[in-house]
């Protein structure tokens, strides 16, 4: 869609498809290159507007990738809940938590700049919007682990859910590096072997977790 098809559209309806238009760009030019690379002028210029039309979706590049953020908390946590039905014991749990994010490179991209990058060039409203879809995932969550775990408490639940998406956003970069580091492995075979693998490290350490902190009430 060109300059004045988007330029005509001032229907609600028509809004709302500008703003997946954007996201869209954004979501296939990050899985393309990575968040990291991904610029204001690059969404705009892959949607076919100018930057200053994007602003009026989205403040900054930042917004829009805080956007994409909550959306991947609401994608993983319907995984996560469908994995929950029927689950049972610490094992059930570690698995229906680590999981689903194998399928979510994005979304684990994104939740290692969340704090770091994300958060710093946003409005109040966008701010406000993450963190309240956030936490409404970690609420609805956090049941469904204590069903399948009942030694656990709600609270430690949703400590645990947290865990693990932080633990996702810890591992990905590992396990993605930049090409200075690809060459870097392919040179030193034991830097190379350190590099832990994604899912049996975030298994363990979510397991970790689970295990010790009914020992520090």
């Amino acid at each position: 869609m060109g300059h004045q098809g988007f330029l005509r559209a001032r229907r609600p309806e028509h809004k709302q498809q500008r703003r997946e238009a954007i996201l869209a760009a954004a979501r296939e030019l990050a899985l393309n290159s990575g968040v990291r690379t991904v610029s204001l002028g690059g969404v705009a210029s892959a949607v076919g507007l100018a930057k200053s039309n994007v602003t009026r979706y989205f403040g900054t590049r930042e917004e829009i990738y805080l956007e994409l953020t909550a959306e991947g908390w609401r994608e993983w946590g319907r995984a996560v809940a469908e994995r929950l039905d029927g689950a049972s014991g610490p094992d059930a749990v570690v698995d229906a938590l680590a999981e689903p994010f194998l399928a979510l490179p994005l979304f684990c991209d994104l939740l290692g700049q969340v704090s770091t990058i994300l958060e710093h060039n946003v409005s109040v409203d966008a701010a406000r919007h993450f963190k309240h879809t956030m936490y409404d995932v970690v609420a609805e969550v956090a049941p469904l682990v204590v069903a399948a775990h009942p030694t656990l408490t709600e609270s430690e639940a949703a400590e645990i859910v947290q865990a693990a998406s932080g633990v996702a956003g810890l591992l990905y970069p590992l396990i993605t590096p930049p090409p200075t580091l690809v060459r870097l492995y392919e040179q030193d075979e034991r830097l190379a072997a350190s590099c832990p693998e994604f899912l049996p490290s975030m298994k363990r350490l979510i397991a970790a977790v689970i295990a010790g902190l009914p020992t520090l009430r």
